[in-house]
Parts: structure tokens; sequence; C-alpha cells
């Protein structure tokens, strides 16, 4: 790289001092949950917060850490109660230290925010109070002082361990509502001692703990991690959070600022806001805090983009810039920045569907569009081919894009040919979509890979067993993707029954009365409910789920059925579509089997999941040459599973 590449983000790639800490660039990697953990970092963990360090983040900050035995948020969860856990710290931080990047911690305690348990029982918690949990219905139990004491010794005992294994700093997790949130919070701290009872006693609790902290670790630096705004009426305003940081600003090396709260389904949205909130949204309420306190600010949310963190810092709107999805996605989106290479960076669409999403299944971290996250030590290594063969790819979705793609990579002669205009697939539906727009991203990303790994592109061409043949292929691979499914009903040849694609497409007359048939709960039937609803027609959504978008990530889900709300859409769950006579439409309860009718309805629109297009791969079945099967021609499913059986298919293609 030259000198003069990184002119281009003059901002983003200038060092910044923080306290004792001198950190290489802007880009930070903030701490998040990978589920790669093992109580103490893994070597999966290292392998993955290696390959952001190595892509040239200025600071890597590991997940949430446990200070105490009742700081149990979750499985696979980082811990810091002994000394044992000093080694597999330093050879974390030995590894990114080696890559030039420096390495910060997060002190935790989730007072009684608890998400789930190892036993599968429900463990006690602990708060300031007995203020129960809205979103995951816990009533703690108020801790006594002697507990508290306690805990705050834990942040001090885990600050010098991980001091011992030579991190560079260390922050306080105050934000979204986690336990010391709740001691700041007049609403969740109701005690009348000396942790509670007005502003001042209020904050005892956490400055305590940086006492606690600097006595351990004086020579690191210390942060505090919290929202700006927690989004909720019960949680911090940004007027408490701006005096709540100045008055603790003395003490302190540095500030970490995100939004909202786990506490509550709305707040819970900014813990990992989703696409249909706007780039950047969160940096007024660092500029707040960086303008009352004085002192570095790092923010998060929704940074996807170099361009996006350079025009933040530009501006004064914080000193580092949060940009852990877009290094899920990418991690050598900092490297690639720098080299001003900014087609070639993978830039983060926001669909939360394989980082969150994974992790609140239980499941280690990954990306829909790049699935050696999280899996560095087996899938990382991309051999190249002995001997290179002519590989043809069935099918321009992001799997078949994604199975060129990587063949290609290895050093295969690739074809893709796709039957309609464009590449893209269902992901070109998707972008159709109200607040679903930059699910168009994936396309443009993968068109960029095709075009720099060398894939012959064929649009507008319907291809045949006897095509096929023509063409001598050493191997085919099928992903022929799928249509809409359209199951036998009464009236389903109705000229106003209608699909979501013809909806999509603008092929289909709606009128002003719409029921949408939901099926599979997920973001289609939201997103038709809520761009009907934006086009002025009254809309119910019966989605047959206990929930609409059920089968979403929640804060995914939680955003846009509120969006539904505020326009009024009507939704109805545990809708099974019965049939259609005339204006009426017929659902049944999958609850009661009861009758559910709907009438006075213009257009029903049917968005009741994909069937497979699978004719060619029987058609393939025995061929002379591998053919190898991915995606929704197999059975349909989601973009992940798409994008990670291509991979998987390129890299295993004539091997």
């Amino acid at each position: 790289m030259s000198v003069e590449a990184g002119e281009h983000f003059p901002n983003l790639f200038s060092e910044i001092e923080i306290g004792p800490v001198t950190i290489p660039n802007r880009i930070v990697s903030t701490g998040h949950h990978t589920y790669l953990a093992h109580e103490h970092p893994s070597e999966e963990l290292i392998a993955y917060h290696e390959a952001r360090a190595h892509g040239g983040a200025g600071l890597i900050v590991t997940e949430i850490i446990a200070i105490h035995e009742t700081a149990m948020f979750s499985g696979n969860l980082l811990m810091a109660l002994d000394e044992a856990c000093i080694p597999p710290y330093r050879a974390l931080a030995e590894r990114i230290h080696a890559c030039g990047s420096k390495l910060f911690g997060q002190l935790f305690h989730q007072g009684r925010e608890l998400l789930s348990s190892t036993s599968g029982l429900i463990p006690s918690a602990y708060a300031p109070s007995a203020v129960p949990n809205e979103r995951f219905h816990i009533m703690p139990q108020p801790m006594p002082e002697a507990l508290i004491r306690d805990v705050i010794a834990g942040y001090g005992r885990a600050a010098g361990y991980l001091a011992a294994a030579g991190y560079d700093g260390v922050e306080i997790v105050a934000n979204q509502g986690y336990l010391p949130s709740q001691f700041l919070n007049p609403h969740t701290n109701l005690r009348d001692d000396a942790y509670g009872g007005d502003y001042q006693r209020r904050l005892t609790f956490v400055r305590e703990i940086i006492q606690s902290v600097r006595k351990s670790a004086p020579d690191i630096a210390l942060g505090l991690r919290i929202s700006g705004d927690e989004m909720d009426d019960n949680g911090l305003d940004s007027d408490l959070v701006a005096r709540i940081c100045t008055s603790l600003a003395g003490d302190l090396d540095y500030f970490s600022i995100v939004a909202g709260t786990s506490a509550s389904l709305g707040g819970s949205v900014h813990v990992v806001p989703p696409m249909g909130l706007e780039s950047g949204y969160t940096a007024p309420y660092s500029e707040l805090i960086r303008s009352v306190t004085h002192k570095p600010v790092v923010v998060t949310g929704r940074i996807n983009q170099p361009q996006v963190a350079e025009g933040i810092l530009r501006a004064g709107q914080a000193d580092l810039c949060g940009m852990t999805r877009a290094l899920i996605s990418d991690p050598q989106m900092p490297n690639k920045a720098y080299a001003y290479q900014l087609d070639d960076i993978r830039a983060c669409i926001g669909c939360n569907q394989s980082c969150i999403g994974r992790a609140h299944k239980g499941l280690s971290i990954s990306c829909i569009q790049n699935p050696v996250s999280g899996r560095e030590l087996t899938l990382a290594d991309l051999e190249p081919v002995k001997q290179a063969g002519k590989v043809v790819v069935i099918g321009g979705g992001p799997g078949g894009m994604k199975a060129a793609v990587t063949a290609a990579q290895r050093g295969h002669r690739v074809t893709l040919y796709e039957a309609t205009a464009q590449l893209g697939g269902q992901a070109l539906l998707a972008r159709n979509l109200p607040g679903r727009e930059e699910f168009g991203g994936i396309v443009t990303n993968l068109s960029g890979e095709l075009s720099r790994a060398g894939v012959e592109v064929v649009t507008g061409s319907t291809m045949t067993l006897e095509k096929i043949q023509a063409l001598g292929p050493d191997a085919v691979i099928v992903a022929t993707g799928a249509i809409p499914y359209v199951p036998k009903f009464d009236g389903r040849d109705e000229n106003h029954v209608v699909t979501a694609w013809q909806v999509l497409r603008d092929e289909a007359a709606i009128g002003t009365s719409v029921v949408v048939a939901d099926w599979r709960a997920d973001w289609v039937g939201l997103g038709l409910a809520e761009r009907l609803a934006l086009a002025g027609c009254s809309v119910t959504l019966c989605t047959n789920a206990a929930m609409a978008g059920e089968s979403l990530q929640i804060y995914t889900r939680n955003h846009y059925v509120g969006r539904l709300h505020r326009l009024g859409v009507s939704i109805r769950t545990h809708a099974r579509l019965y049939g259609v006579d005339g204006d009426s439409v017929y659902f049944q309860d999958t609850l009661t089997q009861e009758a559910m009718v709907f009438d006075g309805i213009d257009t029903l629109v049917l968005s009741l999941g994909h069937d497979a297009v699978g004719e060619l791969s029987s058609q393939l079945v025995d061929s002379a040459f591998p053919v190898l099967s991915i995606g929704d021609c197999v059975t349909p499913r989601t973009a992940e599973e798409a994008v990670y059986e291509g991979f998987i298919a390129g890299r295993e293609v004539l091997s």
C-alpha cells in the first residue's frame, strides 16, 4: 500500500491516544458476543479476532467478560474469575499485538438482564432493586451491600488479570440496561442507601468500580461503554447520560457510545440495529458526550462503510468508529479502505441474520455474505487447484454467484449462466421491500467478486440438459433457485389473487383493501404489508405463526413490526389460508380450527414460501461429470444457506 493511499481517509487512518495507549487508526471492532468462547479465549475466538486485526482494525475489543460468579448472562461466556484465565487471554493478546492492533476487554455484569443459562434453569438475578425486566420477564432480587462490594471487587480483579495478560485497556459495560446502567437509572434503582436515593448516590456503584479497576490495573486504558440514549421511556435519556458522563469523565480515559436498552422490545432493536435504521444514526449522541466530557469517544451504530466513518470523524461527532459488522462481513475492510480499493470492500448490509441472529440461537457467529467469519480455523484457507477444470454454474442468485467466485478463486475456469437479464435472483426482489433496500448490496458485492475472480457471466440464457452437455464441462453446479409456492385452495384462480413476486415486480393491479397471507413469517410478509400500507391500502397481515416476523432475528422483527403498528396495519396470527369466494377471504385459526373471515377484500396477496426449481438437477443425475446442487433448488430456505452452500461447493468442486 502506498503512503498516499491512506490520505483518502485522513481522519480514519490517523493515530489517537487513549490514556496510555496509542491506537494506530480509528477503526474499532467493538465487543460483541461470538459464541466462540469457552470460559476463556478458545483457538476459534483467537483466530476470529486475529483475522480482523490482520485486516487492519486499529482496536479490537473482545466480548463481554464476566467479572463475578453472578454475572452469567448466557452460555459460551468469557470469564475472568481467577488467575487461570491469564494464559489464554495472553495468547489472544500476543496474536493481536503481532498484527499491530491494540486489545481492550469488556468488564461485564448483566444484573437483571438474563438471556439464558447453561443448566436450563433460571438462576437468581441480582439488581439494585426488585424491578422486573420487561423483555426477559425476570424479577431480580435486590443486591445486599455485601454482594455489591464483592461485585465491585470482581471488576478490579478481572481488570488485573487482563492487564497481566497484556491487554491494553478495559471498558466497563454500562450500556443497554446492564447492571451499572441499572444503578444509574432512577426507574430501576429504588434504593435508599449509599448506592441509591439521589443522583450522586446512584453514581456510587460506577465510581467505586472505576476506583477498583484503577487500583488493580493502573497502567492500562479505562473507558465506560454507555448508551447515549436508551430509547425507552423507562431508560436513561440523552440529557441524563450527558450529565452522568460529565460527572465521571475525570476518572476515565474514554467513552464508548451506543444506543438502546436490552430491557425492552423497542429499546433492544438498537442493540444491533437492522438495515431499516439510518447509517451512523447514533453519531449525535456521541457528539454530545464528546462536547461535554472532552474525552475521546467511540461511536457504534450502523457504520458500515469507511466513507460514513470518515464523515463522522471529520464532523467532530466522535474520535473512533465501531465498525463491528462491517468487519464481520469483510475483515480486510480497513486495509482495502487504506489502499482506496473501495469497490473491493464486501459491505455489510445490516441483515442481522448470521451475526446476532446466530448468536441468539446459541450458535457461533458468522455472516450471510462471508461464511468464513467465525469459521476461520476450518474455512479460511482456500487451496488452489492442482489442475484447472471447466466449471459451469447454472443460476445467478447469491448462491450461484458465491459458488462461481469461490471456484474461480481456486483456479478453475468458470462460466456462470443466468436465465434472466440480471444477476441477483430473489435478492433483487428483497431490495424492493421498504427498509430492505440494502439487501441489494449482496448482489453488488458478489458482482464485484465475480469480476475480480475472472468469472465469465452469461445472462439471458436458459440452460437445458442438451446445452450443458454441449459445453463439455468438467463439473456443474446447479443453483436454479425457487418460484412462489401456490397451494391448491378454493378460489385460487380468481383474478384478484396474486403472488408476492407479482407485487414486487409491479405486475399486479392492487385494490384498496388487501389481505396478505403469510406462511413463512419472514421479511416478505412484513415488507409486503408495509409496502402496500405506504401505497394507501388498508392492509391486514394474516400470518401462520404466533407473531409476524417470527422466523426473523428478534431486533429485526421488532423493528419492522413496530413500523407496521405505526402504519395501522392489522396483524392476525395463527392464520392458515383456507379459500377465497368473491371479495371474502377465509382463514382457519390454527389453535382453535375456527373460521377467520375477512370481507370486502379487493386483493389477496400470497406470501406462502417457495417451490424448488429442481428439474435440471434431476436431469443431470446420471451425467458423466460431477453435479453439485445448492440453495433453494435443493429445498427453499434463505440466502444464508444458499451462500454457504455455494461457498462449500466452490471449495469442493473437482477437488
